[in-house]
This record gives structure tokens, sequence and C-alpha cells, in this order.
């Protein structure tokens, strides 16, 4: 590890983002194909309502008092920094939990606790669900 990278929890919470939100994106691509999803056209379908800042956001949201109080004050950290881009698809305040979830899976990965990390993608995966579930949604092939 470097000097950039030797305290994660002191990084800059964009750039911890920036790692979560790419080992999210594989972690959901990997459960998608895993769940028997094998067309092309089908695999993004199926991996969009997990990946979708609003999901994100409740999942986080739904884990945070269970964290330890210094990845808590990581993800208000993260939720508090002042976004520069307007999000798409999301409320200013779903798409600032989200990257306050990336921020803690790329902390998470820094630090070498992939236990943590496939917890937290497990929980967030099962909450997902059930709001999908509750929706009346039916199960994708």
């Amino acid at each position: 590890m470097n000097s950039v990278t030797s305290k994660p929890i002191s990084m800059n919470t964009t750039t911890l983002a920036y790692l979560g939100d790419a080992i999210y994106e594989l972690m959901i691509r990997e459960h998608v194909i895993r769940k028997g999803i094998v067309h092309s056209d089908r695999l993004h379908l199926a991996s969009v309502r997990y990946v979708r800042a609003d999901a994100q956001a409740e999942a986080i949201r739904e884990i945070y008092d269970s964290l330890p109080e210094d990845e808590q004050a990581l993800v208000r950290r993260a939720k508090n920094r002042k976004i520069s881009t307007k999000p798409k698809n999301a409320t200013p305040m779903d798409y600032k939990w989200a990257t306050a979830f990336e921020a803690l899976l790329g902390y998470y990965h820094l630090c070498g606790n992939h236990d943590a990390l496939q917890s937290t993608v497990e929980k967030a995966i099962e909450q997902i669900e059930g709001l999908h579930r509750s929706d009346g949604e039916g199960k994708e092939k």
C-alpha cells in the first residue's frame, strides 16, 4: 500500500466512491449471472435495479445504524460532500446517499476487509430484492 492508500478512512470520499462504484458493479454483474440470466440484453436490465442511486441509498440507510462509529463518520462525510454534477435519475439526496454507499465499499476494499464488503453487498441485494418483491415485481429471466 502506498502513502495515498495507507489510511483509507481519511481518503477523499469521491475517490473511495469511484472505486466502490466499480467494485459494486462487478459484484452485481456476478449476482445476476449467478441467478441464471445469461442473455446480454437482459443482463443490463437485471442489473439496473441494483445499481440505481435510489436503491443504493435505501440500502445504506438500512444498514447505517449498524455500522461502527468510524464507518458512520465516513458515510456522513461522503454524504455531506458537495456534489458537482446534477444527478440524472435520482434526487440529490438519494445521489448523496448512493455515493456514500459506494465510498464505504471502496473503503472496505482498500482496507482488505472483504468480509465486510461481501456482507454489505449481500445486505444491499436482499434489501433491494425485498423492495422489488413488495412492489409486485416478478422475477426476471
